[in-house]
């Protein structure tokens, strides 16, 4: 089983940046494929993006895409979320997770079996 620890959220205003960072330890990280979820209050977990295992392709919901970038260095074990032009309902707690298997389609989080704690992200106006 692998731990996933993601990092780097906070507050922030509108139209500044961040970078998410998820830190895995304890299996095999580097021939998984790897999403982001986030999840706002009272609403579902809902895909942002994935990478495939060997950072080859990339993949966004629509309301994140051309703003959100996400990245893997799997000799440091770690995913990454770069996040620009913030907008308020990017408001949310972020969760990265690993896939059960690679390929196919990426939005659906039963796909996905281990799950870090999350961090939050809070984007003021």
């Amino acid at each position: 089983q692998v731990q996933l620890v993601e990092s780097g959220g906070g507050l922030v205003q509108a139209g500044d940046s961040l970078r998410l960072s998820c830190a895995a330890s304890g299996s095999t990280f580097s021939n998984h494929d790897m999403g982001w979820f986030r999840q706002a209050p009272g609403k579902e977990r809902r895909f942002v993006g994935a990478i495939k295992w060997n950072g080859a392709a990339t993949y966004y919901g629509d309301s994140v895409k051309g703003r959100f970038t996400i990245s893997r260095d799997n000799a440091k074990n770690t995913v990454y979320l770069q996040m620009n032009s913030l907008k308020p309902e990017d408001t949310a707690v972020y969760y990265c997770a690993r896939r059960r298997f690679n390929g196919g389609t990426y939005q659906y989080s039963a796909d996905y079996d281990s799950w870090g704690q999350g961090t939050q992200v809070t984007v003021s106006s």
